[in-house]
């Protein structure tokens, strides 16, 4: 099953995600530079990162629904796209909270919104890996032969008798 919203005949949501994934991603290693070095400006940049990365998330999230809601009821895809959505909903809602934590002095974070950046790139890691079912496993999104129930990764492993990647 293809993606319903296109551009050009290249489905919305995997052409935005790489941005706020990227850009969410490295405002962790900014604040990480920042605690290493105590430069204020690299927080400010992971400051605006976050900004920028939080609404590329939600842009991305709102593309991700109009495919979510083509996917049949009932379905093992069904299932791991709620999730996958779930957990990058929530992830850029971490991130969120973690900015406004930040704005009254975006050069000082503080301890809680570094840590609830290390917690959103935790769930973007499992959202992504679901979101890697999704298109790799079961063709959703990308292929007229999509299989919604199809098996995961470890039912592909166990027929191959193997456990490693």
């Amino acid at each position: 099953m293809e993606s319903k919203a296109k551009v050009m005949g290249h489905p919305m949501h995997p052409i935005l995600v790489p941005f706020p994934l990227g850009l969410l991603t490295t405002s962790v290693i900014f604040d990480v530079v920042h605690l290493l070095t105590g430069g204020a400006r690299w927080a400010e940049i992971s400051f605006w990162m976050i900004a920028v990365g939080v609404l590329g998330g939600l842009l991305a999230a709102v593309f991700g629904l109009i495919d979510w809601l083509a996917i049949p009821s009932g379905t093992r895809a069904k299932a791991i796209g709620l999730a996958h959505g779930l957990s990058n909903v929530l992830m850029v809602a971490l991130f969120a909270v973690g900015w406004l934590l930040r704005t009254g002095e975006p050069g000082d974070p503080g301890v809680l919104p570094i840590v609830l950046s290390f917690l959103g790139v935790g769930l973007a890691s499992l959202g992504g890996y679901l979101g890697g079912e999704l298109v790799f496993r079961l063709g959703i999104g990308v292929a007229e032969g999509a299989n919604p129930n199809g098996p995961g990764s470890a039912g592909v492993q166990a027929r191959r008798g193997r456990t490693d990647g």
